[in-house]
């Protein structure tokens, strides 16, 4: 079992692990507990929030309404639900190629 997970309903959610603040919006694991990302939004009134969910969006090629922040508002670790329809298979892949790209 990886970072992820297909719920009953057919959602699929993971592990985030984030950094808020940082020099650059980027990819930088993909773990067997979370995927990590670099976020240059500061971690202040949700803000950091919000830019995870256009990265990952950007990052995954979904729409921005595709991407919700389901746990862990006012942590570092939190977990994301993606409500597209799209195979688990597909969005690992394009993790592990936008981790790739930052290397």
């Amino acid at each position: 079992m990886g970072p992820e997970a297909v719920d009953p309903k057919g959602s699929f959610t993971m592990a985030i692990h984030d950094k808020p603040g940082s020099k650059q919006k980027a990819m930088t694991d993909v773990t067997t507990e979370a995927v990590s990302v670099d976020i240059a939004g500061p971690p202040m009134e949700g803000e950091a929030n919000v830019e995870l969910c256009c990265c990952l969006s950007k990052f995954l090629e979904l729409r921005k309404s595709d991407v919700v922040l389901d746990k862990g508002s006012k942590s570092c670790e939190k977990v994301v639900k993606l409500l597209a329809c799209t195979l688990p298979e597909e969005i690992l892949e394009k993790l592990k190629k936008q981790v790739e790209k930052y290397k």
